[in-house]
């Protein structure tokens, strides 16, 4: 008898078992098919039909699972290959030509101990080519074109050909990494160094990937809303495949497919090597790269061999061929390509079914295979594969293209792990580059210590071919412009809603900036520009009421009854929603936001990026594409919610921000604010929008920290000169109720600080006779650039005064600063102010409790601030050490 805890010896199980066979014979009779095919034809021909019948049930419409990867051959077969429209002989010239010019101006800038790079272009240079002459649509016809995100490490090949154009000169490329009198060429893509040409910087690996998939749904969403007409518009992201380990290479790619975004191609020059070796040493990165976006469900595109392999192929009948390609890791694949014909027969042509195809091949034949036939290589392979991209409907595109790093270098460099490293060429190198690309480039330009550049002249027949393609596809690329003008200020009334103040009703600071921009989002004229960018948490920011009036932006609209449809505040999603709730991304947020902060320049459409996030989760989590951001000029409001290190206490040590400011003081685009009112916040905007939307835009983007603590929100005191003081970063909110009485402190605050500021001044002179003036600074890191300017100015010979200087200029007593932020924040300027300086602040990890726990615990609290201005007070000998001593004993202050 069998044991009953023992299962049943019986068939794998599939979760085709929970659904009934309604013909269960029938079933049988097409696995005995296959077991016969396995046994007479063996089991590479069974795959073989089932991948037939699989691509023909898809054809047919049966809705099938897809298959995940393919064999390692290119997806378009020769005979499926499109006719080329372009004179082959003369972009091949061209080609030749900006190759040579690339390695010489990187070749050249290195005898300066300027560095470069040189084997990314020469392995891609195909891929740019074919693009720039059939492809990539320049902005002469509708202002926007085509996008491209070049590879970082190739720009040299960009400049060569931008050199070939005409828009560069000789002594600009010699210019090459040489900025420092402003003339110069950025290492890479930096549009804020060479503002012209560049319009994306890429080098940052990873977030070229995830900023052209927001580029190419922002480009959506702009033609969704009526905005532009960006319908002519495709995004080009070139990548390398070892960039795509980066996360945030593969961060969006499920977004892409799911927004149906076939306006977007990414190309991925799959050499196989990355900075130090091979990018998969002992596997295949593009069979990996393919089942990740098929997976993910993007259309993939694989062109890996040239034409030379095309009769090699048609030659396996077997598929011994192609499992061999399939099965030789890319190390090995890199070693073939730098051995002779012997190794590669005896070590790859294993087999008598290989090593009868190796036969009918030379010596000649065998190395061609491996050294150069890749189908990143050849023009017209290129050529199909872009094609297919851009015809291809209802998902992006991905292109896997093979090439050899190093590409026409030379043996030295061609597949060598260290080629990245390597950043010029002998002259010995460069007379044999100069005969492999046929050039006509003769000895004597060669023999002094310096290359030559190659320039044909303006009238030659290569030039006036490269001016023709551009002009028909548009004009010239890659190229920035700028020709959006002002936008309108919008009217006052929103405005004047905070400066008014809120009366006895007690608001956060978040609500009130809210509140702002949703009574600046029902303009007229502004109105639609606003674009409101949440990841996941607008309940939590109070947002839920642009819901149903804004809309969330989504392509499908709402296909669905949301659940809470009888509510006034309902989910409605829309495909011209102004809206967009991006999920729990951070990184995606930004990437959006980027796309919208710089639309001005890549579209000529203004627009008013709103991106609100938690304070934790903002510069922390993607500080550098806010680097990338400042980069590429954008413009916009960055506001970082439920700040400071003790108003979120709640949430405990990873939800509490005690030093965004600082993050943020780093990035020179950066213009952050700490605001403590409703009505800073209102001259805050205001400005910002003037400074960035007004007659003379600035490239700069705004930082606004606000809080989730509800408080009194006054109207706007009438200080002398109060809109200045609140954008220059700092005012005297209150001043001493005595102030020619007993002994006086500055207390300096920003940001919810201020309450406690105001209640230690109460304290100050009900208890202890001290008479405290209390300062709103707006900006502590506005305050230190301002201060940092002057002293430059000054060693010009200027006696221009750092303004924190002026403003506290005749504050009697000495001058103690308190935030909700680290000691830091408020430090940045105490070597501008003359009187004694003392600071508090947040410094350490968050904690959970009360908010007055919390700041008795950081020391922050008015009780604290008390003490801490007594103390000061009593190294200058205006009150007694006892004084100090007897307010730590009545505010229960221990240590």
């Amino acid at each position: 008898m069998s044991d009953p805890a023992q299962p049943a010896e019986s068939a794998p199980t599939s979760e085709l078992d929970q659904i009934p066979d309604r013909d269960a014979e029938e079933t049988a009779e097409w696995q005995a098919s296959l077991d016969a095919v396995v046994r007479n034809a063996g089991p590479d021909r069974a795959g073989y039909l089932l991948r037939r019948v699989h691509e023909y049930a898809a054809r047919s419409g049966v809705r099938l699972p897809g298959l995940l990867s393919s064999d390692y051959i290119n997806t378009i077969p020769v005979t499926a290959q499109p006719s080329f429209d372009g004179d082959l002989d003369m972009e091949s010239r061209i080609t030749a030509l900006n190759r040579w010019n690339a390695a010489a101006m990187v070749t050249r800038g290195s005898r300066l101990g300027l560095g470069g790079h040189i084997s990314t272009y020469a392995s891609a240079a195909w891929l740019y080519e074919i693009g720039f002459n059939h492809f990539f649509k320049g902005k002469d016809s509708d202002g926007s074109g085509d996008q491209l995100y070049v590879q970082g490490h190739a720009s040299p090949g960009i400049y060569a050909r931008v050199f070939l154009e005409g828009r560069l000169s000789e002594a600009q490329l010699d210019a090459f990494r040489r900025e420092a009198d402003g003339h110069g060429l950025p290492s890479y893509p930096h549009p804020r160094r060479l503002p012209w040409l560049w319009e994306f910087p890429t080098v940052s690996m990873g977030l070229g990937p995830l900023a052209a998939i927001y580029q190419a749904r922002f480009n959506r969403y702009l033609h969704a809303r009526g905005i532009k007409d960006t319908s002519g518009s495709r995004v080009w992201a070139f990548l390398g495949d070892g960039e795509m380990d980066e996360p945030e290479s593969m961060a969006a790619l499920a977004l892409a497919a799911r927004e149906g975004l076939d306006n977007l191609t990414f190309v991925v020059n799959c050499n196989l090597q990355r900075l130090d070796g091979p990018v998969r040493s002992n596997s295949k990165i593009v069979q990996e790269l393919e089942a990740r976006f098929r997976g993910a469900g993007w259309n993939v595109v694989k062109s890996l061999w040239g034409e030379a392999w095309d009769p090699v192929i048609a030659q396996d009948a077997t598929g011994a061929l192609v499992h061999r390609l399939g099965e030789v890791p890319d190390a090995q694949m890199q070693t073939y390509a730098a051995r002779d014909a012997a190794y590669i027969r005896k070590d790859f042509f294993t087999g008598d079914a290989l090593s009868g195809i190796a036969a009918g091949l030379s010596d000649a034949q065998l190395t061609e295979l491996f050294e150069k036939s890749r189908g990143g290589h050849e023009p017209l392979k290129v050529y199909a594969a872009y094609r297919a991209a851009v015809e291809h409907q209802g998902a992006p595109t991905v292109i896997l293209a093979q090439t050899v790093k190093g590409h026409t270098l030379g043996p030295d460099f061609e597949s060598r792990n260290a080629n990245h490293q390597m950043k010029k060429l002998t002259l010995a190198q460069f007379r044999q580059m100069r005969d492999l690309l046929e050039l006509p480039i003769p000895d004597s330009a060669l023999s002094g210590d310096v290359v030559p550049y190659w320039h044909p002249g303006e009238n030659a027949p290569e030039v006036r071919y490269l001016r023709a393609r551009r002009a028909a596809l548009g004009g010239p690329a890659p190229v920035r412009r700028v020709v959006a003008g002002r936008l309108e200020q919008p009217p006052a009334k929103p405005f004047e809603a905070l400066e008014k103040g809120f009366g006895n009703q007690e608001v956060a600071t978040t609500m009130a900036l809210v509140r702002l921009v949703r009574d600046l989002m029902k303009g007229k004229e502004t109105g639609p520009r606003w674009v409101p960018i949440i990841p996941d948490e607008a309940r939590t920011f109070g947002m839920e009421s642009l819901f149903p009036t804004a809309g969330i932006y989504s392509p499908d609209g709402q296909t669905y009854e949301p659940v809470d449809a009888d509510q006034l505040l309902y989910y409605r999603e829309s495909k011209n929603g102004q809206l967009i709730d991006e999920g729990i991304t951070e990184a995606g947020s930004m990437a959006e936001f980027t796309a919208a902060a710089t639309s001005y320049a890549t579209h000529g459409e203004p627009m008013i990026p709103f991106y609100i996030f938690y304070a934790m989760f903002g510069f922390q989590r993607t500080g550098d594409q806010f680097w990338a951001l400042a980069d590429q000029m954008g413009r916009g409001f960055v506001i970082g919610a439920t700040a400071g290190r003790t108003t979120m206490t709640g949430e405990g040590l990873q939800h509490a921000d005690g030093h965004s400011h600082l993050l943020a003081s780093t990035n020179p685009a950066a213009i952050s604010y700490d605001p403590a009112f409703a009505y800073e916040i209102a001259v805050i905007v205001k400005d910002g929008l003037r400074r960035m939307y007004g007659e003379q835009p600035e490239n700069v983007f705004y930082y606004l920290t606000v809080y989730n603590e509800p408080k009194r929100q006054p109207a706007m005191p009438p200080v002398p000169n109060i809109e200045e003081g609140i954008v220059r970063g700092i005012y005297r909110f209150r001043q001493a109720e005595f102030p020619d009485a007993g002994p006086r402190i500055q207390l300096l605050s920003s940001g919810t600080a201020i309450h406690w500021a105001l209640e230690a001044q109460e304290l100050l002179r009900s208890q202890w006779n001290v008479h405290a003036d209390v300062w709103s600074v707006t900006s502590w890191t506005e305050l230190r650039r301002d201060a940092l300017c002057a002293d430059r100015e000054r060693l010009n010979g200027s006696e221009r005064i750092p303004y924190v200087t002026r403003a506290l200029s005749s504050a009697r007593g000495p001058v103690l600063a308190v935030s909700d932020w680290m000691r830091q924040v408020p430090d940045q300027i105490s070597q501008w102010v003359e009187q004694d300086y003392a600071s508090l602040g947040t410094d350490g990890f968050g904690l959970s409790d009360t908010r007055d726990a919390v700041r008795r615990y950081f020391r922050v609290d008015a009780e604290s601030i008390v003490i801490a201005a007594l103390d000061q007070l009593a190294r200058a000998g205006e009150v007694s050490p006892q004084t100090v001593a007897e307010a730590r004993e009545r505010y229960g202050w221990q240590a």
